[in-house]
C-alpha cells in the first residue's frame, strides 16, 4: 500500500493526492504537522518537509522526487507530458506555483491566517497577508493568459501543472482569499478541475476549528 504523508494545508502534498488518485492508485493518507519536527518524521525526510511518498520499504522525500516517481512507475494518464518539451513546460509551471505561488501568495496569506493559528506561532502578519492579496491578481492574471492560448496551463492535456495551482488555490478559497469575480477565466479553469472526482476529497478536507466559506465544496461555486 501506497502512503502519503502529508498536511491538509500543503499544497504540494494535495498535488501528491490529486496525482495518484488521477492515476487510479490505491493510497493511504498519513497525517503529519511538519512544525513539531518529530525524531520519526525527520528519519523519513531529514528536511523536515511534506510530502513524503512511502511505496514499500521506499521513502521518497520531496513533492518534485515523489511526483516524478509516481509518473515513472504509472505513466498513464500522462501528467508530465508526452515528450521532452511538454515535460519542460509542466516542470517550469510546476515551479512557478510549488515555488513562486507558494511564497508570493499562499504563504503570506493562508500561511498567516490559518498555518499560524494551528501551529500556534503567534498573531498573524497583516502586512504579509496584504502583500499575498495584491500577488494573487498577477498570478491569477497569469492563468488566464495561459488559458487564452491553451485549453489547460501547459497544453492541450491536463497536466500536474493544473493540479498544483488549483491546489493552491484550494487552500486560498478554505481561507476565503481568492477573488473570483475580478478573475472569471481563471474561475472558470478552476472548476473544470474542482469538478473532477480525483480532486473531490481535497473538498471535503476540514481543520479542526477553521470551517471554509460556504462555497468551498460546492462544484458550481
Amino acid at each position: 500500500m501506497i502512503v502519503c504523508v502529508h498536511h491538509l494545508l500543503n499544497a504540494a502534498s494535495r498535488t501528491l493526492r490529486v496525482q495518484l488518485a488521477e492515476k487510479g492508485l490505491s493510497f493511504e493518507l498519513r497525517p503529519e504537522r511538519p512544525w513539531e519536527r518529530a525524531p520519526e518524521f525527520l528519519r523519513l525526510n531529514p528536511a523536515g518537509e511534506v510530502p513524503v511518498l512511502l511505496d514499500g520499504a521506499k521513502v521518497i522525500a520531496g513533492a518534485g522526487p515523489a511526483l516524478e516517481y509516481v509518473e515513472e512507475l504509472h505513466p498513464e494518464p500522462p501528467l508530465l507530458g508526452r515528450d521532452s518539451g511538454q515535460r519542460a513546460e509542466v516542470r517550469r509551471l510546476l515551479h512557478w506555483f510549488l515555488t513562486k505561488f507558494e511564497a508570493e501568495v499562499t504563504q503570506p496569506v493562508a500561511g498567516e491566517k490559518i498555518g499560524k493559528r494551528i501551529a500556534l506561532a503567534g498573531p498573524p502578519n497583516s502586512r504579509a497577508i496584504s502583500a499575498g492579496r495584491l500577488n494573487i491578481h498577477v498570478h491569477l492574471d497569469y492563468v488566464a493568459w495561459l488559458m487564452e492560448r491553451r485549453r489547460w496551463l501547459a497544453g492541450e492535456n491536463m497536466t500536474l501543472a493544473d493540479i498544483a495551482a488549483a491546489a493552491q488555490l484550494s487552500i486560498l478559497d478554505y481561507a476565503g482569499e481568492v477573488p473570483w469575480g475580478r478573475h472569471p477565466e481563471a474561475k472558470d479553469w478552476y472548476a473544470r478541475i474542482k469538478s473532477r472526482p480525483a480532486f473531490r476529497p481535497l473538498l471535503a478536507d476540514r481543520l479542526p476549528g477553521v470551517l471554509p466559506p460556504a462555497h468551498y465544496a460546492d462544484l458550481d461555486f
